[in-house]
This record gives C-alpha cells, structure tokens and sequence, in this order.
C-alpha cells in the first residue's frame, strides 16, 4: 500500500475512535446521576441434574447462571441494622436475545398471584436489574415456567 493507504486506514481508525468517543459521552449525558448499576458476579455452580434448570431447557431457554446473592446494608436512623438483608436470585437464562431473572417456587413461601401479591415478591428483582427483560417463575413440581414483566406507567 503506498503513503494513500496508510491515510486511509488511519482516517477509518480515526472516524471509528471519534464514534465511539461520541457514544460514551452520549451515554454518559443520558444516564440518571443517581443510578448505580448492580453488576451480578459469575454466579453459583449450575447442577446438571437440577429440575428447575432441565425445565427451563426443554421451554427453550438456556441457563447462564446459577444463584446469586445480593447483600442490602440497612440503616435505622444511621446505625447499622444488624447484618443488613440479602435477597437470592436463582439463576440468569436467556432466550431470544433476552435475559431473564429466575425465581423458583418453594413449599414454605407460596406465591400468591394476585397482583398485589406478585408486585409484593417479584418487582424488587426488577427494578433490582432494570436490563433484564422480566423475571421466569419456575415450579418444577407443577412442571410450570411464568414470565412476569412489570411496566411502571406514569400516572
């Protein structure tokens, strides 16, 4: 290539570092000042045999990850409440292009599916990662896969 090539490749170069300058800065403007994005870990070991993963495998979707834990410091009145809380999410699966939380039934804490009861047990997780496309509840007893997605309207 002569002296015109190697000005060419460098004005590509350069147009695609001025792009993508330009969308970090874009992004960087957009995002609220006040968000702090939960970044999940690689997550607990995925079992083989679990029945919760085989179910959602044979509806089509593909587990990535396994349990998680997410510590919450609590504050009462700026004292430390004991050890905080914590909550669990089960496993992270895909399918589609879109990414799902999953939450799987238990005997002790049945769901209640009223509205008000699964905006009770299920909407912290989604406005714990607002990037995710909804959340799976998974009862590999009953055989059932539920997605449940949750849309904030405006007044």
């Amino acid at each position: 290539m002569g002296t015109y090539g190697d000005w060419a490749i460098m004005l590509v170069a350069g147009c695609l570092f001025v792009l993508w300058l330009f969308r970090v800065f874009h992004r960087w403007l957009h995002e609220p000042a006040s968000v702090s994005r939960l970044t999940l870990g690689k997550g607990g070991t995925l079992s083989v045999d679990d029945e919760n993963i085989l179910l959602l495998e044979q509806a089509g979707y593909e587990v990535t990850s396994g349990k998680h834990l997410v510590p919450i410091p609590i504050k009462l009145d700026d004292v430390p409440l004991g050890k905080g809380s914590r909550l669990y999410i089960d496993y992270i699966a895909e399918k589609n292009n879109c990414t799902y939380i999953v939450k799987t039934a238990r005997d002790r804490m049945p769901i209640d599916w009223s509205p008000s009861g699964v905006r009770d047990r299920l909407l912290v997780y989604s406005l714990l990662l607002p990037e995710c496309d909804g959340i799976l509840f998974v009862d590999a007893r009953e055989k059932l896969i539920r997605k449940v997605t949750f849309h904030i309207a405006d007044q």
